[in-house]
Protein backbone atom coordinates (compact mmCIF):
# COMPACT_ATOMS: atom_id res chain seq x y z
CA UNK A 1 0.00 0.00 0.00
CA UNK A 2 1.71 3.18 -0.89
CA UNK A 3 0.76 4.79 2.43
CA UNK A 4 2.12 8.54 1.21
CA UNK A 5 -0.80 8.77 -1.33
CA UNK A 6 -2.72 7.71 1.39
CA UNK A 7 -2.40 10.32 3.95
CA UNK A 8 -2.56 12.95 1.27
CA UNK A 9 -5.69 12.30 0.12
CA UNK A 10 -7.05 11.23 3.84
CA UNK A 11 -5.72 15.63 4.44
CA UNK A 12 -7.65 16.23 1.27
CA UNK A 13 -10.72 14.66 2.63
CA UNK A 14 -10.98 16.18 6.08
CA UNK A 15 -9.87 19.38 4.57
CA UNK A 16 -12.89 19.31 2.24
CA UNK A 17 -15.49 17.72 4.77
CA UNK A 18 -18.09 19.88 5.35
CA UNK A 19 -18.72 18.55 8.96
CA UNK A 20 -15.02 19.05 10.35
CA UNK A 21 -16.19 22.03 12.45
CA UNK A 22 -18.60 19.71 14.39
CA UNK A 23 -15.07 17.88 15.78
CA UNK A 24 -14.73 20.96 17.90
CA UNK A 25 -18.12 20.39 19.96
CA UNK A 26 -17.00 17.31 21.18
CA UNK A 27 -14.19 16.47 23.72
CA UNK A 28 -11.70 14.06 22.10
CA UNK A 29 -9.36 11.96 24.62
CA UNK A 30 -5.80 13.14 24.77
CA UNK A 31 -3.64 10.46 23.70
CA UNK A 32 0.44 9.68 24.75
CA UNK A 33 1.60 9.27 21.20
CA UNK A 34 -0.44 11.81 19.58
CA UNK A 35 -2.40 14.99 20.13
CA UNK A 36 -5.43 13.14 20.56
CA UNK A 37 -6.75 9.33 20.26
CA UNK A 38 -7.97 7.92 17.26
CA UNK A 39 -11.38 6.78 18.87
CA UNK A 40 -13.26 4.34 16.94
CA UNK A 41 -15.55 2.84 19.70
CA UNK A 42 -18.51 5.25 19.27
CA UNK A 43 -20.87 2.15 18.52
CA UNK A 44 -19.74 1.05 22.48
CA UNK A 45 -19.55 5.25 23.73
CA UNK A 46 -20.43 7.89 22.08
CA UNK A 47 -17.81 10.94 23.37
CA UNK A 48 -19.06 14.06 25.17
CA UNK A 49 -20.32 16.79 23.33
CA UNK A 50 -18.19 20.07 24.89
CA UNK A 51 -21.68 21.74 25.88
CA UNK A 52 -22.94 18.82 28.14
CA UNK A 53 -21.06 20.76 31.52
CA UNK A 54 -22.57 24.03 30.65
CA UNK A 55 -26.05 22.15 30.29
CA UNK A 56 -25.38 19.95 33.30
CA UNK A 57 -23.62 22.80 35.69
CA UNK A 58 -27.25 25.18 34.79
CA UNK A 59 -29.76 22.48 36.13
CA UNK A 60 -27.26 21.72 39.30
CA UNK A 61 -27.79 25.26 39.72
CA UNK A 62 -31.66 25.27 39.27
CA UNK A 63 -31.49 22.58 42.04
CA UNK A 64 -29.50 24.64 44.14
CA UNK A 65 -30.98 27.68 43.64
CA UNK A 66 -34.99 26.25 43.49
CA UNK A 67 -34.67 22.84 44.84
CA UNK A 68 -38.15 21.07 44.28
CA UNK A 69 -39.51 24.29 42.86
CA UNK A 70 -37.64 23.15 39.75
CA UNK A 71 -39.88 21.19 38.35
CA UNK A 72 -42.50 23.40 37.55
CA UNK A 73 -40.12 26.54 36.92
CA UNK A 74 -37.79 27.24 34.63
CA UNK A 75 -38.01 26.48 30.68
CA UNK A 76 -38.22 24.20 30.35
CA UNK A 77 -39.48 22.72 33.93
CA UNK A 78 -38.31 19.43 34.97
CA UNK A 79 -41.64 18.41 34.26
CA UNK A 80 -41.52 19.42 30.57
CA UNK A 81 -37.88 18.57 30.22
CA UNK A 82 -38.56 15.16 28.55
CA UNK A 83 -40.63 16.82 25.98
CA UNK A 84 -38.14 18.36 23.09
CA UNK A 85 -35.61 15.49 23.27
CA UNK A 86 -38.53 12.80 22.70
CA UNK A 87 -40.12 15.09 19.92
CA UNK A 88 -36.06 14.84 18.29
CA UNK A 89 -35.87 10.79 19.41
CA UNK A 90 -38.90 10.47 17.23
CA UNK A 91 -37.73 12.67 14.15
CA UNK A 92 -34.91 10.68 14.11
CA UNK A 93 -36.88 7.49 13.28
CA UNK A 94 -39.65 9.04 11.49
CA UNK A 95 -42.12 8.30 14.13
CA UNK A 96 -44.73 10.77 15.72
CA UNK A 97 -44.27 12.16 18.90
CA UNK A 98 -46.75 10.09 20.78
CA UNK A 99 -45.16 7.01 19.19
CA UNK A 100 -41.51 7.73 20.68
CA UNK A 101 -40.72 8.45 24.85
CA UNK A 102 -37.08 8.02 26.74
CA UNK A 103 -37.08 6.24 29.35
CA UNK A 104 -35.28 3.95 32.14
CA UNK A 105 -32.40 1.61 30.27
CA UNK A 106 -32.56 -0.48 27.17
CA UNK A 107 -32.61 -4.16 28.65
CA UNK A 108 -35.27 -2.58 31.46
CA UNK A 109 -37.61 -1.41 28.19
CA UNK A 110 -37.43 -4.45 26.31
CA UNK A 111 -38.70 -6.16 29.18
CA UNK A 112 -41.53 -3.92 29.79
CA UNK A 113 -41.88 -4.34 25.71
CA UNK A 114 -42.38 -7.73 26.14
CA UNK A 115 -43.89 -8.22 29.10
CA UNK A 116 -47.28 -6.23 26.66
CA UNK A 117 -46.28 -7.70 23.27
CA UNK A 118 -44.65 -11.30 24.19
CA UNK A 119 -48.05 -13.54 24.78
CA UNK A 120 -47.86 -17.03 24.60
CA UNK A 121 -51.45 -18.87 23.88
CA UNK A 122 -52.05 -21.83 22.15
CA UNK A 123 -49.56 -23.15 19.62
CA UNK A 124 -48.50 -18.85 19.08
CA UNK A 125 -45.48 -19.45 22.13
CA UNK A 126 -42.54 -18.68 20.40
CA UNK A 127 -39.51 -16.03 19.98
CA UNK A 128 -37.18 -16.10 17.07
CA UNK A 129 -33.65 -14.07 17.36
CA UNK A 130 -30.63 -14.10 15.90
CA UNK A 131 -27.78 -16.80 16.94
CA UNK A 132 -25.97 -14.06 17.02
CA UNK A 133 -27.92 -11.66 19.52
CA UNK A 134 -26.48 -9.40 21.69
CA UNK A 135 -26.26 -10.73 25.01
CA UNK A 136 -28.77 -8.86 26.95
CA UNK A 137 -31.80 -9.31 24.25
CA UNK A 138 -31.27 -13.21 24.46
CA UNK A 139 -31.75 -12.50 28.32
CA UNK A 140 -34.42 -10.92 27.94
CA UNK A 141 -36.08 -13.48 25.87
CA UNK A 142 -35.21 -16.48 27.87
CA UNK A 143 -36.42 -14.86 31.35
CA UNK A 144 -39.86 -13.52 29.72
CA UNK A 145 -40.64 -17.20 28.16
CA UNK A 146 -39.82 -18.58 32.22
CA UNK A 147 -42.27 -16.18 33.22
CA UNK A 148 -44.89 -17.47 30.81
CA UNK A 149 -44.04 -20.79 32.63
CA UNK A 150 -42.31 -22.07 29.71
CA UNK A 151 -38.93 -23.49 28.32
CA UNK A 152 -36.92 -21.29 26.76
CA UNK A 153 -34.90 -24.49 25.03
CA UNK A 154 -37.96 -24.96 23.63
CA UNK A 155 -39.95 -21.59 22.70
CA UNK A 156 -36.47 -19.88 21.30
CA UNK A 157 -36.08 -20.16 17.46
CA UNK A 158 -32.90 -19.14 15.77
CA UNK A 159 -32.07 -17.46 12.82
CA UNK A 160 -28.34 -19.14 11.74
CA UNK A 161 -26.51 -16.19 11.65
CA UNK A 162 -22.69 -16.49 11.32
CA UNK A 163 -20.47 -13.34 12.61
CA UNK A 164 -23.75 -11.92 12.63
CA UNK A 165 -24.29 -12.11 8.99
CA UNK A 166 -27.95 -12.85 8.01
CA UNK A 167 -29.01 -14.57 4.79
CA UNK A 168 -32.47 -13.47 4.17
CA UNK A 169 -33.76 -16.07 2.19
CA UNK A 170 -33.34 -18.68 4.94
CA UNK A 171 -34.70 -15.91 7.75
CA UNK A 172 -37.82 -15.26 6.07
CA UNK A 173 -38.05 -19.32 5.22
CA UNK A 174 -37.49 -19.57 8.96
CA UNK A 175 -40.36 -17.45 9.36
CA UNK A 176 -42.38 -18.92 7.00
CA UNK A 177 -41.88 -22.49 8.22
CA UNK A 178 -42.39 -21.74 11.84
CA UNK A 179 -45.55 -20.29 10.75
CA UNK A 180 -47.97 -19.83 13.23
CA UNK A 181 -46.20 -20.65 16.40
CA UNK A 182 -44.22 -17.50 16.35
CA UNK A 183 -45.37 -15.18 18.64
CA UNK A 184 -42.38 -12.48 18.47
CA UNK A 185 -39.64 -11.68 16.09
CA UNK A 186 -36.78 -9.43 18.11
CA UNK A 187 -33.91 -8.87 16.75
CA UNK A 188 -31.42 -6.24 16.13
CA UNK A 189 -31.80 -3.75 13.93
CA UNK A 190 -28.13 -3.52 12.76
CA UNK A 191 -26.50 -6.68 14.33
CA UNK A 192 -23.27 -5.50 16.73
CA UNK A 193 -20.74 -8.12 15.65
CA UNK A 194 -21.56 -7.75 12.13
CA UNK A 195 -22.51 -4.13 11.73
CA UNK A 196 -25.02 -5.31 9.03
CA UNK A 197 -28.36 -3.54 9.00
CA UNK A 198 -31.17 -5.77 8.57
CA UNK A 199 -33.70 -6.08 5.96
CA UNK A 200 -36.79 -4.61 8.28
CA UNK A 201 -39.20 -4.39 5.36
CA UNK A 202 -39.18 -7.94 4.44
CA UNK A 203 -38.48 -9.13 8.15
CA UNK A 204 -41.74 -7.05 9.07
CA UNK A 205 -43.85 -7.76 6.18
CA UNK A 206 -43.05 -12.02 6.22
CA UNK A 207 -43.82 -11.49 10.11
CA UNK A 208 -47.09 -9.90 10.13
CA UNK A 209 -48.18 -12.03 7.44
CA UNK A 210 -47.78 -15.62 9.81
CA UNK A 211 -49.53 -13.27 12.66
CA UNK A 212 -46.56 -12.54 14.82
CA UNK A 213 -45.30 -9.03 16.67
CA UNK A 214 -42.34 -7.81 15.22
CA UNK A 215 -39.83 -5.58 17.35
CA UNK A 216 -36.15 -4.61 17.27
CA UNK A 217 -33.79 -3.33 19.08
CA UNK A 218 -32.50 -0.54 17.60
CA UNK A 219 -28.84 0.20 19.75
CA UNK A 220 -26.53 0.11 17.11
CA UNK A 221 -28.43 1.69 14.40
CA UNK A 222 -30.55 4.86 15.91
CA UNK A 223 -27.77 8.29 15.19
CA UNK A 224 -26.04 5.99 13.05
CA UNK A 225 -28.08 5.11 9.62
CA UNK A 226 -31.42 6.76 8.37
CA UNK A 227 -35.05 5.13 9.56
CA UNK A 228 -38.34 5.78 8.94
CA UNK A 229 -40.40 3.44 10.80
CA UNK A 230 -43.52 4.54 8.97
CA UNK A 231 -41.61 2.54 5.76
CA UNK A 232 -41.87 -0.76 7.86
CA UNK A 233 -44.27 -0.23 10.08
CA UNK A 234 -42.97 -2.92 12.91
CA UNK A 235 -44.74 -2.90 16.19
CA UNK A 236 -42.11 -1.94 18.38
CA UNK A 237 -38.82 -0.91 19.14
CA UNK A 238 -36.21 0.32 21.68
CA UNK A 239 -32.72 1.66 21.37
CA UNK A 240 -29.93 3.08 23.73
CA UNK A 241 -28.88 6.58 23.91
CA UNK A 242 -25.20 6.21 24.80
CA UNK A 243 -23.80 4.32 21.58
CA UNK A 244 -23.74 7.30 18.37
CA UNK A 245 -25.85 9.41 20.12
CA UNK A 246 -23.02 10.98 22.75
CA UNK A 247 -25.65 10.72 25.76
CA UNK A 248 -23.22 9.48 28.43
CA UNK A 249 -22.52 6.15 29.88
CA UNK A 250 -25.20 4.07 31.05
CA UNK A 251 -27.89 7.20 29.65
CA UNK A 252 -31.62 6.67 29.61
CA UNK A 253 -32.74 4.66 26.38
CA UNK A 254 -35.94 5.28 24.33
CA UNK A 255 -38.79 3.07 23.27
CA UNK A 256 -41.36 3.23 20.01
CA UNK A 257 -44.58 1.16 20.20
CA UNK A 258 -46.41 1.98 16.81
CA UNK A 259 -49.54 3.78 16.92
CA UNK A 260 -51.62 0.92 15.83
CA UNK A 261 -50.86 -0.32 19.75
CA UNK A 262 -51.06 2.85 22.15
CA UNK A 263 -54.75 2.21 23.14
CA UNK A 264 -53.99 -1.38 24.69
CA UNK A 265 -51.37 0.85 27.05
CA UNK A 266 -48.06 -0.75 28.92
CA UNK A 267 -48.28 -3.93 30.60
CA UNK A 268 -46.91 -2.34 33.91
CA UNK A 269 -47.79 0.88 35.41
CA UNK A 270 -46.16 2.95 37.66
CA UNK A 271 -45.94 6.99 38.79
CA UNK A 272 -44.98 8.39 36.47
CA UNK A 273 -47.12 7.41 32.97
CA UNK A 274 -49.91 8.70 34.58
CA UNK A 275 -51.08 11.70 32.78
CA UNK A 276 -49.24 14.64 33.72
CA UNK A 277 -52.54 16.85 34.29
CA UNK A 278 -54.01 14.61 37.27
CA UNK A 279 -50.80 13.06 38.72
CA UNK A 280 -50.13 14.77 41.59
CA UNK A 281 -53.99 14.04 42.66
CA UNK A 282 -52.77 11.19 43.56
CA UNK A 283 -56.20 9.35 44.07
CA UNK A 284 -55.09 6.15 43.07
CA UNK A 285 -56.92 5.94 40.02
CA UNK A 286 -54.59 5.69 37.04
CA UNK A 287 -54.78 7.69 33.98
CA UNK A 288 -52.64 7.29 31.51
CA UNK A 289 -50.52 9.64 30.08
CA UNK A 290 -50.95 9.97 25.75
CA UNK A 291 -49.12 7.61 23.94
CA UNK A 292 -45.44 5.65 24.63
CA UNK A 293 -45.60 8.49 27.41
CA UNK A 294 -48.13 6.35 29.67
CA UNK A 295 -45.00 3.28 29.83
CA UNK A 296 -43.01 5.48 31.97
CA UNK A 297 -42.94 4.02 35.87
CA UNK A 298 -40.45 6.07 37.89
CA UNK A 299 -39.70 9.70 38.02
CA UNK A 300 -37.33 10.90 34.74
CA UNK A 301 -33.18 10.81 36.03
CA UNK A 302 -32.93 14.23 35.05
CA UNK A 303 -28.98 14.44 35.21
CA UNK A 304 -29.24 11.49 32.92
CA UNK A 305 -31.56 13.09 30.38
CA UNK A 306 -29.85 16.22 29.78
CA UNK A 307 -26.69 15.43 27.76
CA UNK A 308 -29.32 13.10 25.54
CA UNK A 309 -30.92 16.62 24.98
CA UNK A 310 -27.94 18.34 24.09
CA UNK A 311 -26.70 15.67 21.93
CA UNK A 312 -29.91 15.21 20.32
CA UNK A 313 -29.77 19.17 19.46
CA UNK A 314 -26.55 18.79 17.48
CA UNK A 315 -28.39 15.85 15.49
CA UNK A 316 -30.81 18.28 14.97
CA UNK A 317 -28.95 20.98 13.58
CA UNK A 318 -27.28 18.67 11.04
CA UNK A 319 -29.24 16.26 10.13
CA UNK A 320 -29.34 12.69 9.50
CA UNK A 321 -28.58 13.03 5.42
CA UNK A 322 -25.23 14.92 6.19
CA UNK A 323 -24.09 12.38 9.07
CA UNK A 324 -24.67 9.53 6.84
CA UNK A 325 -23.12 10.58 3.28
CA UNK A 326 -19.77 11.61 5.12
CA UNK A 327 -20.45 8.08 7.12
CA UNK A 328 -20.69 6.00 4.01
CA UNK A 329 -17.57 8.21 3.08
CA UNK A 330 -15.65 7.50 6.02
CA UNK A 331 -16.40 3.65 5.89
CA UNK A 332 -15.66 3.41 2.90
CA UNK A 333 -12.30 4.62 2.95
CA UNK A 334 -11.36 2.31 5.93
CA UNK A 335 -12.99 -0.74 3.56
CA UNK A 336 -10.50 0.18 0.83
CA UNK A 337 -7.11 0.99 2.42
CA UNK A 338 -7.78 -2.55 4.10
CA UNK A 339 -8.26 -3.96 0.74
CA UNK A 340 -5.02 -2.32 -0.46
CA UNK A 341 -3.35 -3.87 2.12
CA UNK A 342 -3.87 -7.08 0.28
CA UNK A 343 -3.43 -9.44 3.40
CA UNK A 344 -5.11 -12.47 2.94
CA UNK A 345 -5.20 -13.42 6.61
CA UNK A 346 -7.55 -9.85 6.68
CA UNK A 347 -11.08 -10.97 6.19
CA UNK A 348 -14.24 -7.99 6.39
CA UNK A 349 -17.39 -9.78 7.80
CA UNK A 350 -19.33 -6.72 7.27
CA UNK A 351 -21.14 -6.10 4.24
CA UNK A 352 -19.32 -4.07 1.02
CA UNK A 353 -23.12 -2.78 0.06
CA UNK A 354 -22.78 0.59 2.03
CA UNK A 355 -26.75 0.04 1.96
CA UNK A 356 -26.44 -2.51 4.31
CA UNK A 357 -24.06 -1.09 6.76
CA UNK A 358 -23.03 1.64 9.20
CA UNK A 359 -20.44 3.32 9.77
CA UNK A 360 -18.58 0.20 11.30
CA UNK A 361 -16.36 -2.22 9.74
CA UNK A 362 -15.74 -5.76 11.55
CA UNK A 363 -13.12 -7.30 10.60
CA UNK A 364 -10.93 -10.66 11.36
CA UNK A 365 -7.56 -11.63 11.33
CA UNK A 366 -6.70 -14.82 11.02
CA UNK A 367 -3.95 -16.39 14.26
CA UNK A 368 -4.77 -12.95 15.61
CA UNK A 369 -4.68 -11.79 19.57
CA UNK A 370 -5.42 -9.46 21.69
CA UNK A 371 -1.86 -8.46 21.49
CA UNK A 372 -2.76 -6.36 17.96
CA UNK A 373 -5.26 -4.87 20.22
CA UNK A 374 -2.84 -3.68 22.60
CA UNK A 375 -0.38 -2.50 19.90
CA UNK A 376 -3.03 -0.42 18.81
CA UNK A 377 -3.99 1.10 22.05
CA UNK A 378 -0.33 1.84 22.39
CA UNK A 379 -0.73 4.23 19.56
CA UNK A 380 -3.87 5.95 20.65
CA UNK A 381 -6.21 3.98 18.21
CA UNK A 382 -9.14 2.85 20.26
CA UNK A 383 -11.40 0.03 18.09
CA UNK A 384 -13.41 -2.64 20.20
CA UNK A 385 -11.94 -6.33 20.18
CA UNK A 386 -14.72 -9.43 20.22
CA UNK A 387 -14.79 -12.95 20.59
CA UNK A 388 -13.67 -14.81 18.55
CA UNK A 389 -10.88 -12.38 17.47
CA UNK A 390 -13.18 -9.53 16.14
CA UNK A 391 -12.10 -6.13 15.64
CA UNK A 392 -15.02 -3.39 15.43
CA UNK A 393 -13.91 -0.25 13.87
CA UNK A 394 -16.41 2.34 14.06
CA UNK A 395 -15.47 5.70 12.43
CA UNK A 396 -18.39 8.04 13.56
CA UNK A 397 -19.05 10.98 11.44
CA UNK A 398 -20.08 13.64 13.57
CA UNK A 399 -16.08 13.33 15.58
CA UNK A 400 -13.46 11.12 13.58
CA UNK A 401 -11.54 12.53 10.59
CA UNK A 402 -10.19 10.16 7.91
CA UNK A 403 -6.51 10.49 8.86
CA UNK A 404 -8.04 8.95 12.20
CA UNK A 405 -8.83 5.98 10.15
CA UNK A 406 -5.62 5.87 7.78
CA UNK A 407 -3.56 5.98 11.35
CA UNK A 408 -5.75 2.87 12.27
CA UNK A 409 -4.56 1.09 9.06
CA UNK A 410 -0.90 1.83 9.36
CA UNK A 411 -0.79 0.94 12.81
CA UNK A 412 -2.72 -2.32 12.43
CA UNK A 413 -0.28 -3.19 9.54
CA UNK A 414 2.74 -2.36 11.13
CA UNK A 415 1.56 -4.88 13.77
CA UNK A 416 -0.01 -7.74 11.67
CA UNK A 417 3.79 -9.44 11.69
Amino acid sequence: MDFKSASLHAQEQDEQDSLRHIRDQFRIPSGHTRGKVSYLVGHSLGLQPRKVSDDVNRELDRWATLAVRGHFEGEPSWMQFVEEPAFDSARLVGAQREEVTIMNTLTVNLHLLLARFYQPSGKRTKILIERDAFPSDRYVVQSQIQWHGLDPNKEILEIPTVHGRFDMEKTLNRIRSAGDSIALILLGGLNYMSGEVIDFHSITRIGHEHGAIVGFDLAHLVGNVPLNVRDHEFDFAAWCNYKYLNGGPGALGSIFVNRRHLDKGPALTGWWGHHADSRFKMDGQFVPALGADAWHLSTISLLSLIPIRTSLAIFKNIGMTAIREKSVRLTGFLERLLLELEDDRITVITPSDSEKRGAQLSITIRDASVEIRDALRRQDIMVDWREPGIIRAAPAPLYNRFVDVLHFVRVLSQNLG
